[in-house]
């Protein structure tokens, strides 16, 4: 018994990890793209308020994790929002990801007009201001942290010390190998789909469990 237990929890690390190290990647290349469209002096400060809300955002919905979980219907929710991180996912690596810019090439990417290509990743236009473009990243980690605890507790599921680590580990990548996990991302595409399968397989499970957890808390107050 103890055996079966411990494979189970081999495996939702081996789950965490996979997913701590994509969506990690993924950050990344969000700050990346947003710190391309600034003038070429102002994007170490877009960089560093970037990946500094990214990782505050972590802490944050990682210390509300077990009052996030205690919610009936977060889990489907939590469930149905991975799937469409899926569908993004999908339609990135499809596509190849040849618009992807992480936060070293944003730096080295040249200053070009508005709606003129800049380098290979053609992303550098400095036509954003340093605010829009902070806010843009803000916007997407409060979307992306969110996704990251709750695909972490899903892949979880009944280990709390699997929980701890996946989102330790989450905080950590996103804080000191983010920008090489995205460029290790970007020349190896199948980590990606491995990624995303495993986070397809992730939302699936937690859809099934979410509505099983309405479906019961609507009987017992019928």
């Amino acid at each position: 018994m103890e055996s079966v237990d411990l494979w189970s929890q081999l495996a939702a690390l081996g789950q965490v990890v996979a997913i701590d190290l994509v969506l990690a990647g993924d950050n990344a290349i969000v700050v990346g793209m947003a710190a391309a469209a600034v003038p070429l002096a102002q994007r170490r400060r877009v960089i560093f308020w970037g990946i500094g809300a990214a990782i505050i955002l972590r802490i944050f919905f990682a210390l509300i994790t077990t009052q996030l979980l205690a919610i009936i219907g977060l889990t489907l929710a939590g469930g149905v929002l991975l799937l469409w991180v899926c569908w993004k996912m999908f339609r990135e690596l499809r596509s190849h990801g040849t618009d992807e810019v992480a936060p070293d090439e944003a730096m080295d990417a040249p200053d070009t007009p508005v709606g003129v290509s800049g380098n290979a990743a053609g992303a550098a236009v400095g036509g954003v201001t340093v605010g829009a473009a902070i806010w843009q990243i803000v916007v997407a980690d409060v979307s992306m942290s969110l996704d990251n605890v709750l695909a972490v507790a899903g892949a979880a599921k009944d280990h709390p010390t699997i929980l701890v680590i996946g989102l330790l580990l989450s905080v950590v990548l996103m804080g000191a190998a983010a920008n090489m996990i995205a460029h290790v991302l970007h020349r190896h595409r199948w980590i990606g789909w491995v990624g995303l399968a495993i986070i397809t397989y992730v939302a699936l499970d937690m859809i099934w469990r979410g509505s099983n957890e309405v479906l019961m808390h609507t009987s017992w107050l019928s």
